[in-house]
């Protein structure tokens, strides 16, 4: 049975998806493998690399003598791995994944998919002690969590790179689900999220906190590394929210 499915690049001259099972091995580069990857581009390495099918995850190997080779999570807004040349092996946790190629000046990329991941939870039942307290205590109606998802949409709608709201975008964005807002209110959602979320010190210091665009940084730094905020949580930015906690 197989557990991972390599889609060619656009244009490759391989033809439909490619399907390996665990222990097998899929070959990828410029030459013609039997059976391989072919990457027609004269700046990708006649043998760039190799793929192999691991149970649920997969193992890349970078066999090029100078490229890194770049594992992008299109799920993850900006997750990724970096494969170091003649890197053996690597394991890809990725479910979905991006493999990206340099190549003369061109970024050339192809899709490797783990569907087979597999999930279970720990029988707690009859374990003594209280049960564990959550990592991050988030008000999915709260206005600040509105101000998060904001934070974070363009990331999380697959452009990991693109620069952060100024303030006065997020009152634009934040306008249709909170009629009254205004650039103190998100100023204080900011600086309350970054107290919540621990990443500045508390009123009884006094240690100096971070700048706004710091801290905004930091914010949707930690919310997309531990999923704070999952795309399918940008419906409160079409849905009233509910009251600010204070």
């Amino acid at each position: 049975m197989y557990s991972v499915i390599v889609v060619p690049p656009t244009g490759g001259s391989a033809q439909g998806q490619v399907r390996i099972a665990p222990g097998e091995r899929l070959a990828f580069g410029r030459a013609g493998t039997d059976g391989g990857l072919t990457i027609d581009h004269p700046g990708v390495p006649r043998v760039a690399g190799e793929i192999t099918a691991h149970r649920s995850f997969w193992l890349l190997s970078n066999l090029s003598e100078e490229q890194t080779y770049v594992v992008e999570n299109p799920e993850g807004a900006g997750e990724h791995l970096k494969i170091a040349p003649g890197r053996l092996e690597a394991p890809v946790p990725f479910e979905f994944a991006r493999v990206v190629l340099p190549a003369a000046g061109d970024l050339l990329s192809f899709d490797v998919w783990a569907p087979r991941h597999a999930f279970r939870s720990a029988d707690r039942q009859g374990l003594a002690g209280p049960v564990t307290a959550p990592a991050f205590a988030l008000d999915r109606t709260s206005r600040y969590f509105a101000v998060l998802a904001a934070l974070c949409e363009a990331r999380l709608r697959g452009e990991p790179h693109a620069p952060l709201p100024a303030v006065e975008q997020l009152v634009e964005r934040l306008r249709g689900v909170w009629p009254t807002v205004s650039r103190s209110a998100v100023y204080w959602n900011i600086d309350y999220l970054a107290l919540k979320l621990r990443l500045r010190p508390g009123p009884d210091t006094a240690t100096p906190g971070r700048r706004v665009n710091g801290k905004k940084e930091s914010l949707v730094s930690l919310a997309l590394r531990f999923d704070l905020v999952r795309e399918d949580d940008l419906v409160v930015l079409a849905a009233p929210a509910g009251e600010v906690v204070r």
